[in-house]
């Protein structure tokens, strides 16, 4: 059977199983209305650990107000990351968590239209406008970082948040938030929250409400912005996206432009927060690697942007952060047709799903998975290692457009940080974390930088 590509940029409308078109595969569906939702927000590996354990890699879920198929590996990851056959919808497969918040974003697009897309937003990301936003991170951090180091003890995640929205804003928008930026902010983190709250209407008093406000409110915003930078010739992502054309030579909507401009600023901003938390912890729990990347900085001339590609172990020690907290830990999808897998028929209009965790914590891809070792990710280590076991900024057509501008700013992070101080956490700190929908610590990583 195959299911006609019928989402068509509606966002109220997705095609659903019947309700017992899964029977078929082992799993369970939890309790009433709220399926399996809560049991597996609280502690997503320790759920998956127990399905796997129970039913195989291949289960049945109810979360979110949908059954679903959860593929797990890294075979299944080349399935449905690379999708040779166009088996698999990204744009029908987040839509039950975004069409509300996010409704035109790239991920929320499929095949030709997500192609065009992709390539009219790559402008922003080519060498010139890269060497624009390397300049104005390394000036932003160092300055940030010195302040840092003047106020003592401090929450990590809301410094790194704040400086990442700010940067966003510099080199992405081209502008100051000024007395915006708290509620920016919190548009932001309230359309976040929303994409994984389980009500999934937007009633009075709902984390979907404020999602939907929040979202309101930066569209509004970016739109009022449009003509001004069509007018003007900056640097900057905004602006640039201003002045792209489509393939036909037609320049984007300000609708478009907004809706690309909402998903990009939350991306960028919120997963480089949780990636930068998660390398910050881990290398102040590993104080061996810290004296180890401090040497490598120390070797730098003071011109960091021009020499970050010297900065190898560094990137070891990020890519590894990413193996351990990887900050989309799962990816959905929704089947456009039949088809098999590990022996079972997963038929047309199934939710589908992989777990980016999962496989970045399996014993059959990492040895003593849970230990913080970045010579993992050395030339010889990895050397025959399935090249879908690691997969933090996804693969195929929707790899993450923004991964060369996310590895800049935290290798420029980490160079300005161990320059001249180390990173003491306080005891305890970083212990236990939320893990959706972008991971970050419920402690918000208490730590000191003190004067190497």
């Amino acid at each position: 059977m195959a299911l006609a590509h019928t989402y068509a940029g509606n966002p109220h409308w997705l095609p659903r199983l019947n309700g017992r078109a899964l029977d078929a595969l082992p799993g369970e569906d939890g309790w009433p209305l709220v399926g399996t939702t809560l049991k597996m927000l609280r502690n997503p590996k320790a759920f998956g650990d127990a399905m796997v354990a129970k039913h195989g890699r291949v289960y049945r879920n109810n979360a979110f107000g949908e059954r679903s198929v959860m593929m797990l590996g890294a075979d299944a990851n080349e399935l449905v990351l690379m999708d040779r056959d166009r088996l698999f919808s990204s744009e029908q497969g987040w839509g039950p968590l975004l069409n509300l918040l996010f409704p035109r974003g790239l991920m929320l697009m499929d095949f030709d239209h997500h192609r065009g897309q992709r390539k009219v937003l790559g402008v922003a990301f080519k060498p010139e406008p890269m060497r624009h936003y390397a300049h104005r991170l390394d000036q932003g951090i160092a300055r940030t970082v010195a302040q840092w180091a003047d106020r003592g003890p401090f929450r990590f995640y809301d410094a790194i948040k704040q400086l990442s929205l700010d940067l966003a804003a510099d080199c992405f928008l081209g502008m100051e938030l000024g007395d915006e930026a708290a509620r920016i902010n919190k548009a932001f983190v309230d359309e976040v929250q929303a994409s994984v709250a389980p009500i999934r209407r937007p009633w009075p008093g709902t984390l979907m409400k404020r999602g939907v406000e929040g979202r309101r409110y930066l569209i509004e915003l970016f739109e009022r912005e449009v003509p001004k930078r069509r007018a003007a010739g900056g640097q900057d992502f905004f602006s640039h996206f201003c002045r792209a054309e489509d393939e036909d030579g037609r320049p984007l909507s300000a609708a478009a432009i907004a809706d690309h401009m909402n998903f990009l600023m939350m991306a960028a901003h919120d997963t480089i927060t949780s990636s930068a938390t998660s390398l910050v912890m881990l290398l102040g729990r590993n104080p061996d690697w810290q004296d180890r990347l401090a040497t490598e900085v120390g070797a730098l001339d003071g011109d960091y942007p021009a020499q970050l590609d010297r900065l190898v172990e560094t990137e070891w020690a990020f890519k590894e952060a990413l193996r351990i907290v990887p900050p989309v830990p799962s990816l959905p999808r929704r089947a456009l047709r039949d088809f098999a897998w590990e022996g079972y028929t997963i038929p047309a209009g199934t939710q589908v799903g992989i777990s980016v965790g999962w496989t970045h914590h399996s014993a059959d891809y990492w040895a003593a998975p849970e230990r913080f070792d970045p010579l993992r990710f050395t030339p010889e280590a990895s050397r025959g290692r399935h090249r879908f076991a690691w997969v933090p900024f996804g693969g195929g057509a929707h790899m993450c457009i923004g991964l060369h501008f996310a590895t800049m700013q935290v290798r420029l992070l980490v160079a300005h940080l161990l320059k001249d101080y180390r990173i003491v956490l306080d005891d305890g700190a970083g212990a236990t974390w939320q893990h959706f929908p972008i991971p970050r610590p419920n402690d918000g990583l208490p730590l000191r930088l003190v004067r190497a």
